[in-house]
C-alpha cells in the first residue's frame, strides 16, 4: 500500500484545519512548510507540542520537515562563513530538532539559486559555462550533510525549478559526489519540466532505488521562452501521460517512501483548498 500525504499549507496554514481535511481525504502523512504564521523550524516548544498533538489526534504521521533551506543562496557568491549561510545552517539545526520531536524521518534542503549553464564542451565550456558554479556547490552542501550524519536524520535535496539541482541528472551527480547515506533526492517531477527533463522514464531511471528518498506530485505546463508556468489539475498538464507508468514503476521497485501531493493548484475563481479537493481523488487513484 502506497504511503500518501500532502504538504499541509496547500490546504491551510492552520494545521488544526489542514490536518483534519487531510485525514478526511484518506491521507496518512503530513508534510510541513508553513504552520500558523511561521515557517517550519521557527515554532517554539509549546507550538511543536501542540502540532504533535494535532497530528496524533488526526491519526497521521509526519513525512518531511520542508523548510526552504539554502534556496535563495547565490552559489558562487556564498561562503560557509557568510552570515546568510550560517543563518540557513541554524535553521537546518532547528528543523532537525523539530523533525525529531514530530517523528519525521526527513528534512528537506535546497541547493541555491541556479546558474543557467553548468557544463559544456566544444567552445561552450569557454564562452557559456558559469565557470566554478558546480564546484562551488558541494562545499556548501557538505556541512549540512555532516550535520545530518551526526544527528542521524536523512536530508532530501529537492529538484527545484530555480535551483542548482533542477533535474534528476544533477541530483544524482551531486549525490554521487558527496556519497553519504544521509542525503537522498526529493523528486519533484513537475519542477524538472522547466529543465525539459522527461519524468518517466528518463528522470526516474536516474534516481530509482537508493537515490530516491521522497516525492512531490503536482501537474503543470511550462513555456520556457515566455518564462511562464501554469499549475494544472492532476492529469491535465505535461505529466498527464507519465503519472500512471511512474506509479507502476514505483510499486514494482518497492518504493517505501511517502508521496506527497503538493497542493498548489488553484482553479479559476477558486481557492487552493478547492484545488486540493479537485485533485486529491485522482492523486489517490493513480498513486494509491
Amino acid at each position: 500500500m502506497a504511503k500518501l500525504g500532502v504538504i499541509t499549507d496547500g490546504i491551510s496554514r492552520d494545521p488544526e484545519y489542514a490536518l483534519r481535511v487531510a485525514a478526511e481525504a484518506g491521507l496518512d502523512y503530513a508534510e510541513f512548510q508553513y504552520v500558523w504564521d511561521k515557517e517550519i523550524g521557527d515554532l517554539d516548544a509549546g507550538e511543536i507540542r501542540r502540532l504533535k498533538e494535532l497530528v496524533e489526534r488526526n491519526g497521521l504521521k509526519v513525512s518531511c520537515i520542508s523548510r526552504h533551506i539554502f534556496s535563495g543562496n547565490v552559489t558562487m557568491a556564498t561562503k560557509t562563513s557568510d552570515p546568510v549561510y550560517q543563518q540557513n545552517l541554524d535553521a537546518l539545526k532547528r528543523c532537525i530538532a523539530t523533525a525529531k520531536e514530530l517523528g519525521s524521518p526527513l528534512v528537506r534542503i535546497f541547493s541555491g539559486r541556479k546558474e543557467t549553464i553548468l557544463f559544456g564542451r566544444n567552445g561552450a565550456d569557454h564562452w557559456n559555462v558559469a565557470k566554478g558554479a558546480w564546484d562551488a556547490l558541494r562545499p556548501l552542501i557538505e556541512p549540512a550533510v555532516r550535520l545530518a550524519e551526526e544527528e542521524r536524520v536523512m536530508l532530501v535535496v529537492e529538484t527545484g525549478n530555480g535551483t542548482m539541482i533542477n533535474s534528476c541528472w544533477t541530483a544524482r551527480k551531486l549525490l554521487d559526489e558527496i556519497n553519504s547515506d544521509y542525503l537522498k533526492v526529493l523528486w519533484d517531477p513537475a519542477n524538472n519540466c522547466w529543465a525539459h527533463e522527461r519524468a518517466y522514464p528518463d528522470g526516474y531511471e536516474l534516481i530509482r532505488g537508493k537515490y530516491l528518498g521522497h516525492i512531490h506530485i503536482k501537474d503543470i505546463f511550462v513555456d520556457t521562452p515566455k518564462a511562464t508556468l501554469e499549475v494544472r489539475n492532476i492529469g491535465e498538464g505535461l505529466l498527464a501521460d507519465q503519472f500512471w507508468p511512474m506509479a507502476k514503476a514505483l510499486k514494482a521497485d518497492g518504493y517505501d517512501g511517502v508521496i506527497s501531493y503538493e497542493s498548489v493548484y488553484r482553479p479559476d475563481g477558486g481557492t487552493f483548498e478547492d484545488g486540493f479537493h479537485a485533485a486529491i481523488g485522482r492523486f489517490k487513484t493513480i498513486f494509491g
